[in-house]
């Protein structure tokens, strides 16, 4: 379903995208025009960008982001955007806490279907979901991949996580933040809350 949900945020989102005047709202909804991955990619180009590896960026480095993961955004609004965040005036922010303000708003109603996703995959309860979580949750047996001798099991619940964790820190370990952040971007694309539930009691067997 979330590929179709996806197409429908892209199409309502070039719809509204003209009329939007925030620099915020304007980055967030470029990124969502990409799918519920959208946020997700942009971390992923942060990353990268981030040369000396210590989780912050400048402003040029944070316009080179911006540039490189093709936003539609002028410098002007960029600089606007740097400032919001830079709260201490250091001129360089943390672009973990960027992307978290970047997430969409959900409601606590869906805040609470994924938390108890979470909490179902987190078997040992530390708050982190590891291929050891997913031994007695996740069934495998059943991805392509592993019937057709591809992958072991192992592999199957790596790339699971993979979905979920930080593009820029893989450590197949997903914490309750990244399961947030990834289903904020889904949430994003649907309209109402009881689809929402229903498509996460279904997806999880809540």
């Amino acid at each position: 379903g979330t590929a179709r949900h996806d197409r429908e945020m892209a199409i309502n989102v070039k719809k509204s995208l003209p009329k939007i005047t925030n620099p915020l709202e304007k980055l967030r909804l470029q990124c969502l025009a990409r799918g519920s991955a959208g946020i997700k990619g942009l971390g992923r180009v942060f990353r990268i960008t981030d040369d000396n590896r210590n989780r912050t960026l400048d402003f040029n480095e944070f316009l080179r982001g911006l540039r490189h993961y093709a936003v539609m955004i002028n410098k002007e609004e960029a600089q606007e955007l740097f400032q919001i965040f830079d709260k201490d005036g250091s001129g360089t922010i943390d672009y973990d806490e960027f992307l978290i303000t970047l997430r969409p708003p959900m409601s606590n109603a869906r805040k609470e279907i994924v938390m108890q996703a979470f909490q179902k995959l987190d078997k040992t309860g530390d708050g982190v979901i590891t291929i050891e979580d997913l031994r007695g949750t996740y069934n495998a047996k059943y991805h392509p991949k592993y019937l057709n001798g591809e992958w072991t099991e192992d592999q199957v619940f790596r790339a699971f996580l993979d979905n979920f964790d930080s593009p820029y820190d893989k450590d197949e370990k997903v914490t309750t933040e990244e399961f947030m952040n990834y289903y904020a971007g889904v949430s994003a694309s649907i309209d109402t809350d009881i689809y929402f539930i229903i498509m996460m009691k279904n997806a999880w067997k809540l």
